[in-house]
């Protein structure tokens, strides 16, 4: 039986403002605060607010037969609690119908994974709880920003506990091989692979409401018809794509909601069911391992990582900001830290592209990829200097990562020491506690008369007899 896998991602520009090469050393707010209030704001109310209300009328309409899965950046989450919680109510609501699954991604939505294995697992750990905190479960799927993963990548992921990962199925990768089955990773085999179908999952995000498209106007039991006539031995069809494809990329007026909410109906005459991706990585087995030498995405038509490091200006923002990757792990400044994931998110990076992909890309302020990377890198230069005013400069990475193993091996010990002082005071207050109960059941005997009592009582005693034998000589 074929079953259909839904995935929607939502994360949202945190956008730079105007910083200029004077301003580098006194001014040390980088964000244009109006732009990011009017950006999400739009978002929410163009997309998010009427996609998830949709989301969550197709999972109380179909009783459990329609499911589909959510991530969202920790940049994105930030702007929703500030700028438009009514999502966040949503989201939450949507949780509540246990048709959905939240999966966890890099909190910055950036290129961590491409450079520090530290730095990256701290940003996927603080996402995994926050997720936990928001809506209740831990997370047992993984999906990196862009779909970015190679083997390494995998092995680091499935490290981390997680179960599974969404991918993309890119043809370079795959071959001859098909998209709709279930693999694993090539350095750990416990890491199932979901892998996207590109075409079926941009002929809804790219190409719906496009009248130019050889297959416009798009129904929804068409849709379903092309899953129907797949091979009957290719029973995953996964579809990703990012939520606000729905009301951005395709406008409302395209009638996307409605082919959405027709989905579920159709899918049920043919036969079709709904699964989260825990389900199919927990019910079905891999039939195949996948080797990803070099990093793949799911962006333009290469499916590789250059729309954020094609060329010199992007590597050169890169390598500078992981620079100090290490010294931002040691450091425990808030603002640091917020700056730090600010700065990694991936479009930072995309206004940089020089690449003729034939798709319009949004530079927002700036005018070029040339203006991008000098407003960046004047950011980055005021940034650079803040941290590292926090450790001396001269401190290479070496002695950082010294003096890294050793703050880690203390933090561990006293762990340890913490743990055998718990077990202590434990069998300290039931020793107590046994001796208190020994005490109350034991009756009390009679203290026994001291030397100097007894002799006090013989003196009376003598005293009484002679008295007595007065009175009867009298």
């Amino acid at each position: 039986m074929k079953t259909i896998c839904l995935y929607f991602e939502i994360h949202q520009i945190i956008h730079l403002k105007r910083y200029r090469f004077f301003e580098i050393g006194s001014d040390h707010y980088y964000y244009d605060d109006f732009a990011n209030e009017q950006g999400i704001n739009e978002v929410a109310e163009r997309s998010y607010i009427p996609a998830l209300n949709t989301l969550i009328q197709m999972a109380k309409e179909n009783e459990g037969a329609f499911k589909v899965a959510l991530s969202i950046s920790g940049v994105a989450l930030e702007q929703l609690e500030i700028h438009a919680p009514a999502v966040i109510e949503l989201l939450q609501e949507l949780n509540a119908t246990g048709c959905c699954e939240f999966i966890c991604e890099p909190y910055s939505h950036g290129l961590s994974a491409l450079a520090n294995e530290d730095c990256f697992r701290e940003e996927v750990t603080l996402m995994r709880r926050k997720v936990k905190d928001y809506f209740g479960k831990e997370p047992k799927v993984f999906r990196n920003s862009s779909l970015i993963y190679d083997n390494e990548i995998g092995g680091i992921v499935a490290s981390m506990g997680f179960k599974g990962m969404l991918i993309e199925g890119a043809k370079h990768v795959l071959g001859w091989k098909s998209p709709h089955y279930l693999y694993h990773c090539a350095e750990n085999p416990n890491l199932k692979l979901l892998m996207r179908d590109f075409k079926l999952s941009d002929d809804i995000s790219l190409r719906f409401g496009n009248s130019e498209w050889s297959e416009y106007p798009l129904f929804a039991d068409k849709y379903i018809g092309w899953i129907a006539d797949l091979p009957e031995n290719e029973q995953i069809v996964n579809i990703f794509m990012e939520l606000s494809a729905l009301g951005m990329a395709q406008p409302l007026s395209s009638n996307i909601l409605e082919f959405l909410k027709a989905l579920p109906g159709c899918a049920k005459q043919k036969g079709i069911t709904f699964s989260t991706p825990s389900e199919i990585v927990t019910k079905l087995k891999s039939v195949d391992m996948v080797d990803v030498p070099y990093p793949m995405s799911w962006s333009d038509e290469e499916r590789d990582i250059s729309p954020w490091l094609g060329n010199v200006m992007q590597r050169e923002a890169f390598n500078k900001l992981y620079s100090v990757a290490e010294r931002v792990y040691l450091c425990n400044d808030r603002r640091i830290k917020q700056d730090w994931y600010y700065l990694q998110a991936s479009n930072n990076f995309r206004f940089m592209t020089t690449k003729d992909t034939g798709v319009g890309l949004n530079r927002g302020i700036y005018d070029s990829a040339y203006d991008a990377f000098t407003n960046y890198m004047n950011i980055l230069g005021d940034f650079l200097g803040r941290v590292n005013s926090l450790y001396p400069v001269d401190m290479d990475n070496e002695e950082l990562g010294s003096l890294l193993t050793t703050i880690k091996n203390q933090g561990e010990e006293l762990i340890q020491l913490n743990d055998e002082v718990a077990k202590l005071h434990a069998a300290l207050e039931k020793a107590e506690a046994k001796i208190a109960a020994t005490k109350k059941a034991t009756p009390a005997k009679k203290a026994p008369a001291t030397k100097k009592a007894v002799t006090e009582k013989e003196t009376q005693t003598k005293k009484a007899s002679s008295k007595s034998e007065e009175k009867k000589e009298a």
